[in-house]
């Protein structure tokens, strides 16, 4: 009987833990299962019923929910208004004239395509969970924390402030991660400035606290689902870093939450680069700018979803993080304590990826 089979093997005396670690052993991915003909998906993929996307109307007729695209060839100062406007309320926007080239940007996301695609003997080669050598491929880094796994593979890159073994990132895209690599970091360095200058401080406020410094880079894949109503490809939560920078092909797929029920796609829109507020600036920000729950939905099409998102952090963890004393006053109080980041990434790996349990740990 094939690992495929085995797995869809609904017995009554089902093991989860046993079921997750016979998958992981495989380092088959979702996509090896999808490849083996799987026609119903593992139990241990199964999410609550209540914790599914539910059918409602379409938030996306309400003009108040698009999410903004700002062209940061405009104003100075207009796209400073605009970032901070959707910062502070939606968390979520894409940019566009950002000055990395088109070509980059598909050269990326087909070179994580075709590593995802690769005989299953050759991939099956960089699976692994052992995050300190600076690249792993796996699906789910939660997948043994989690009560319910989700469909997707991911490729994971240490960028910084400690570079991978780079013969540890496939050879298939290794020059295209190294050459994201370059671009992302002076998108990230003017994002940060624009961001400085909307919380009313100097340009280079952010990059002096270390937060162009850290970055990881997870690619995500998202193959066909068959069961794509019973599980979804990343369940809700916020990001933990600073803000996130993420390229995405032309298959749907993300959501943000709005308002207490309304979710909101994030359209594809071609060369666009989607930016989110992560919870650590939402601490420093005090607030003003907000860390929003987003999730994937499970892909329902033939055609692969493919993301890659790069999460900005502190580069110094040793130092302590907490509200920026020059936005804090007796008027506007710090509504959350300071803490080692150290601390605050162990408490994120060490729990299941959901919800915005962490950041409320640290409010006052």
């Amino acid at each position: 009987m094939s690992i495929a089979n085995e797995l869809t093997n609904q017995a009554n005396s089902y093991d989860r833990l046993a079921e997750v670690k016979r998958f992981d052993e495989s380092k088959l991915g979702v996509k090896g299962l999808v490849d083996s003909g799987l026609k119903t998906i593992p139990r241990f993929f199964h999410h609550p019923p209540d914790t599914l996307p539910a059918p409602k109307s379409d938030p996306r007729t309400r003009p108040d929910y698009k999410i903004p695209v700002i062209d940061l060839s405009g104003d100075r100062a207009a796209v400073v208004e605009e970032i901070r406007r959707a910062s502070a309320t939606l968390g979520f926007f894409q940019i566009v004239n950002h000055g990395v080239p088109l070509s980059k940007i598909d050269g990326l996301i087909s070179a994580i395509k075709a590593f995802n695609e690769l005989p299953m003997e050759i991939k099956s080669q960089h699976y692994h969970r052992e995050l300190g050598r600076g690249a792993s491929f796996q699906t789910n880094f939660d997948l043994f924390q989690s009560r319910a796994a989700s469909w997707r593979d991911t490729l994971q890159v240490r960028l910084a402030p400690t570079p991978p073994d780079w013969n540890d990132v496939p050879e298939i895209c290794r020059n295209e991660v190294a050459e994201w690599e370059k671009e992302v970091v002076k998108v990230g360095d003017e994002l940060l400035g624009l961001l400085s200058e909307g919380l009313g401080l100097e340009k280079n406020k952010l990059k002096e606290l270390s937060c162009l410094d850290g970055r990881m880079m997870v690619n995500h894949y998202y193959p066909y689902c068959p069961q794509p109503d019973l599980t979804v490809g990343i369940t809700s939560h916020t990001d933990p870093g600073v803000v996130t920078v993420l390229v995405q092909n032309e298959v749907g797929g993300l959501q943000v939450k709005v308002g207490e029920d309304d979710w909101v796609d994030v359209e594809p829109v071609p060369g666009a680069i989607v930016i989110n507020i992560g919870d650590i600036l939402q601490i420093m920000s005090n607030d003003v700018y907000k860390s929003v729950e987003h999730r994937v939905l499970a892909n329902p099409l033939q055609e692969a979803r493919i993301s890659i998102a790069v999460f900005f952090n502190p580069g110094i963890r040793e130092n302590i993080y907490g509200p920026i004393p020059e936005i804090v006053s007796s008027e506007k109080p710090p509504v959350y304590q300071s803490f080692p980041l150290t601390d605050f990434m162990t408490r994120f790996f060490t729990k299941e990826l959901g919800g915005k349990s962490l950041i409320d740990y640290y409010r006052l």
